[in-house]
């Protein structure tokens, strides 16, 4: 690759291949990141609708149970595979080793509990234990057994087996059942796992990322490998290793005054497609926002929490995609059944027939996605 126009191209192409069914395009990303709001749905089914042939809005929640899938924190939280999962685990010992022994008696009974009832809502657990609120990481009121619950998840104690209106209902994970699981010196603490071991794991943690977010200037590509910490806080001080690493086997070119990394690809086309794609603003496409910003020349800011007056695209745009270039931004919303759409372009909206046919083409693919019958002009 010679210039960033063949740069953007390659970019479209890698992530969006031909649809697919749910099973294989999560076992191929490894990775959904989740976010509840729903404008008009949730990032992870906005995502997926992109590369899943039928999605439908609330797939994933559906078929979670038959989908080999986990909640989990990989850069951030969501969806991984069970075989990511893998890599990633176990982080137990960390939360043993900083609890007091009333948190550890705490943590203890609650498991058994766990296991008692096979799997339970949090307002069960509040109902049984009782143990009062705390101040949560931004500053709210936390119950301390929806903490304890969150902690026991994150450590590998507990999974989430499923949600009931957007709640996670929780239940002891496989590892949980083995005796003395989560201890230090046990056979599935971290610290049983060689060098050689630990190391493959996290490049393949470096891969999967790669994969799903490349390809990635330098400096992107170090601010993904250490957002690994999430995944890994028991090899944090590994990453910088595994960061040099990784630029030594992928491929890489130098293009626009910049480092760019990616895995190599096989028989990629850099076709142009007469297509519209409104992405979600965690879509793979977007995420890394330096980048979006050198390939398509402007800023797109993820608005959700910024206050009203100070708004530029709107509470949740999602960003325009006309053949290989985001061109603007879609605010959408449902009203009585109707789906509705503010538009808006970072210079103007093209003007030739096949933008606008792609555009209508859009909207009825998340008319659809949304279960909705009924057309709107927004």
């Amino acid at each position: 690759m010679q210039t960033l126009d063949e740069m953007r191209r390659f970019t479209v192409a890698r992530n969006f291949l031909p649809p697919t069914t749910l099973k294989a395009a999560i076992q191929k990303m490894g990775f959904v990141q989740a976010d509840p709001i729903r404008a008009p749905a949730r990032a992870q089914d906005l995502i997926l609708r992109q590369r899943v042939k039928n999605y439908r809005a609330g797939d994933l929640e559906r078929r979670y149970s038959s989908l080999d899938v986990d909640e989990d924190f990989f850069i951030n939280y969501g969806f991984v595979t069970r075989k990511l999962q893998a890599l990633m685990h176990p982080r137990s010992e960390l939360a043993a080793a900083s609890v007091t022994l009333a948190e550890a008696k705490q943590e203890q009974l609650l498991l058994e509990f766990v296991r008692e009832r096979n799997s339970v809502h949090p307002r069960e657990v509040d109902e049984r234990f009782g143990h009062g609120r705390v101040t949560n990481y931004w500053g709210g009121s936390s119950k301390v057994t929806t903490r304890l619950l969150a902690e026991m998840h994150y450590s590998g104690l507990l999974r989430v087996t499923r949600r009931e209106k957007g709640i996670r209902i929780y239940r002891a994970s496989e590892i949980a059942l083995a005796p003395g699981a989560g201890r230090i010196g046990d056979p599935f603490s971290s610290a049983s796992i060689d060098e050689i071991e630990r190391d493959a794991r996290i490049d393949g943690l470096v891969d999967t990322l790669v994969r799903i977010y490349a390809p990635l200037p330098s400096a992107s590509l170090s601010y993904y490998v250490r957002q690994l910490r999430y995944a890994v806080p028991q090899w944090s001080g590994e990453l910088t290793n595994a960061l040099r690493r990784a630029r030594e086997r992928l491929a890489h070119a130098y293009v626009g005054g910049l480092d760019w990394f990616w895995a190599k690809e096989n028989g990629l086309s850099s076709a142009t497609q007469d297509r519209v794609r409104l992405l979600a603003p965690f879509d793979q496409v977007v995420h890394d926002r330096a980048r979006f910003e050198t390939l398509w020349g402007w800023a797109y800011r993820f608005e959700a929490y910024t206050p009203l007056a100070k708004r530029k695209l709107g509470y949740y745009a999602l960003p325009l995609l006309w053949r290989e270039r985001v061109i603007g931004w879609a605010n959408l919303s449902v009203r009585n059944d109707q789906l509705h759409a503010d538009f808006g372009y970072v210079k103007s909206p093209p003007r030739e027939r096949a933008f606008k046919r792609a555009l209508e083409e859009e909207l009825e693919r998340m008319r659809a996605f949304l279960s909705l019958d009924t057309k709107s002009d927004g």
